[in-house]
């Protein structure tokens, strides 16, 4: 039995579609949201009367299922949904001959686009009548499109670098076996280095909004890195042998070959379920082996500070002031280590919630 389909209105933004369906008193509404298209059903009052209405669309291009929202209220049911890339659509459905029952939202699409800018509104008006224009590029366009390469160009150096590590990591293990922990630090540890010194640069990008993000947190790792890496590390050749390096490494470097790619790809609006899935879920396991590892390194070279006394400041001085480095490091492991660990993947648990959750449609209070 073919159920009647209710009339629909469609309008969008750069960043999002939006769809008002017209039923009056609408009961049991099941909406079933895909990347590709959205499956509607509800009982309601409609064109033909009292009684349950069905429509399906098949979407041009790809949306975002998790960022999908719905509203019933006494008149009509508002959808609203996330493009996979931000753009203009020339359609809606993939299919060019539009069902009769599907009507521009033309109110709503003056209103959006009045906010941002009014010629533009014209131009999207024409493309809703059938006639695909392209948009003109706004004067902040081209900064942008510079950025944009800038950031994949980056990403992409950055994955190459630590992919470089572990594979060299992997390699030696392979033919040495144990035997080549001892050497992963004289091996890998200037490329190592190089890539922590440019991570430097995603603090920059936090701060004058290329990117988006917390640059505390940001900076509160990286300086945990470089206080391993740099001061403990290269300041006590002796600790280079460790095979908790080896271990350290290959924390860092499999979080990174995963992060940079998913990096890249969301930037261009490409959503692969698997890797999203790998960047919120490797931090469970590798997590605590890093800060293991850091610990580790830590509490072995800390009779190597007391003896040399390298970053440390004694009595008297001119600055009249006085710090203990391995006083410090003992003060870390014994009351920050835990809550540290215990913030990082707190932080961490909070974004695989936001990026992981199942995929379809939940109601806007």
């Amino acid at each position: 039995m073919n159920l009647p389909s209710p009339f629909v209105y469609w309008a969008q933004t750069e960043s999002g579609i939006s769809l008002r369906v017209d039923l009056h008193n609408v009961k049991n509404p099941v909406i079933d949201l895909r990347e590709k298209g959205l499956l509607f059903t509800a009982s309601g009052i409609g064109a033909k009367g009292e009684q349950t209405y069905q429509f399906q669309l098949e979407f041009c291009r790809p949306v975002i299922p998790e960022t999908g929202q719905y509203r019933v209220n006494d008149k009509e049911v508002e959808i609203s949904v996330q493009k996979v890339t931000v753009d203009l659509w020339s359609q809606l459905t993939a299919d060019e001959k539009k069902p009769p029952w599907l009507k521009v939202d033309f109110d709503r699409l003056f209103a959006q686009e009045e906010e941002d800018n009014m010629e533009d509104a014209n131009l999207i008006m024409k493309e809703k009548l059938g006639n695909t224009i392209g948009r003109r590029k706004r004067p902040d366009q081209n900064v942008k499109d510079f950025w944009k390469v800038y950031l994949l160009f980056y990403n992409l150096i950055q994955f190459v670098g630590f992919l470089y590590v572990l594979i060299v990591m992997l390699i030696r293990y392979s033919k040495e076996g144990p035997f080549s922990i001892d050497g992963t630090y004289e091996a890998v540890g200037r490329v190592m280095k190089i890539c922590q010194l440019l991570q430097m640069l995603e603090i920059i990008h936090l701060l004058i909004g290329v990117t988006q993000g917390n640059y505390l947190i940001c900076l509160f790792q990286l300086c945990g890195r470089f206080l391993v890496i740099f001061a403990l590390l290269d300041a006590h050749p002796r600790s280079q042998t460790k095979s908790a390096i080896f271990y350290l490494f290959i924390g860092f470097t499999v979080m990174e070959v995963i992060r940079y790619p998913y990096y890249m790809l969301k930037m261009y609006g490409v959503n692969i379920h698997f890797i999203t899935w790998l960047r919120y879920t490797l931090w469970i396991p590798l997590y605590p082996l890093v800060f293991i590892c850091e610990a580790i390194i830590m509490f072995r070279n800390i009779p190597y500070f007391e003896e040399t006394e390298k970053f440390s400041m004694k009595l008297p001085n001119q600055w009249n002031f006085s710090f203990s480095f391995p006083g410090a490091l003992r003060l870390y492991l014994l009351l920050g280590f835990f809550p540290t660990l215990y913030f990082m993947m707190l932080h961490m648990y909070r974004k695989r919630k936001k990026y992981l959750r199942a995929p379809g449609l939940w109601k806007m209070e």
